[in-house]
């Protein structure tokens, strides 16, 4: 039997693609007539795999989320202080997959629904944190506080935000912007700098935080083991 001229339709093929053209083009490109004309079939036949558009949306999203490392949250890994350690691997991690796929981090802010890997990741951070000794509600807190400040991070660049002529501003208008044009070239380094020195702030609250509520003090050796 001769073999298919295209590869045959899969939900995974579904999402690959999906993921590709909102990673190149942004969410306004991603229209199942659009999706069906990259993957060389006809729109209906898109519709044995997916209910909706919004369901194509949801597997991509969930994709991405699965690229975020939790296994510091597994039964034992955030015992004791070691979750200052385990925030901010996952931190790190999870920034890194949002980073890799910016364009789809605005559907992704609206929390995680019904997507799996988007429930095992807040099952893993509320429970590694009730494991370590927060109360349950500030646990949940906890997970929320840090997607706010990973998906803000992810949504856009502050240095990218600056332009690369070192004359558009003024030092008689900005005068401690003389080197703000610099920015721009240092993107990366500077964005990263910023989103791990909030990082830090935002365990480092929390670490007092715990201590005031009873929890186990954090000790110098793991400040050390954080870099702090």
């Amino acid at each position: 039997m001769a073999r298919p001229r295209k590869p045959l339709l899969s939900r995974d093929r579904i999402v690959t693609t999906a993921l590709a053209l909102v990673d190149a083009e942004g969410l306004a490109a991603l229209s199942t007539r659009r999706l069906a004309a990259e993957l060389g079939v006809s729109g209906p036949s898109l519709y044995n795999h997916f209910a909706t558009k919004e369901a194509i949306l949801d597997a991509v999203a969930d994709t991405v989320i699965g690229q975020v490392d939790v296994s510091m949250f597994e039964s034992g890994a955030a015992g004791g202080t070691d979750w200052r350690q385990a925030l901010l691997a996952w931190g790190r991690s999870y920034r890194a997959a949002l980073s890799a796929h910016p364009n789809i981090v605005p559907f992704l802010a609206v929390g995680p629904g019904l997507r799996p890997a988007g429930l095992r990741m807040a099952d893993a951070v509320f429970g590694g944190m009730v494991e370590a000794g927060w109360p349950p509600a500030q646990a949940t807190r906890i997970g929320a506080a840090m997607r706010y400040f990973v998906t803000g991070s992810a949504l856009g660049s502050f240095a990218g935000g600056f332009v690369g002529d070192a004359t558009a501003y003024d030092p008689a208008d900005y005068p401690h912007l003389g080197q703000a044009h610099l920015l721009a070239r240092h993107r990366e380094r500077v964005d990263e700098g910023a989103f791990d020195t909030g990082l830090r702030a935002l365990i480092d609250g929390l670490a007092l935080q715990y201590a005031e509520a009873g929890g186990t003090e954090v000790s110098e050796d793991s400040r050390a083991a954080n870099g702090g």
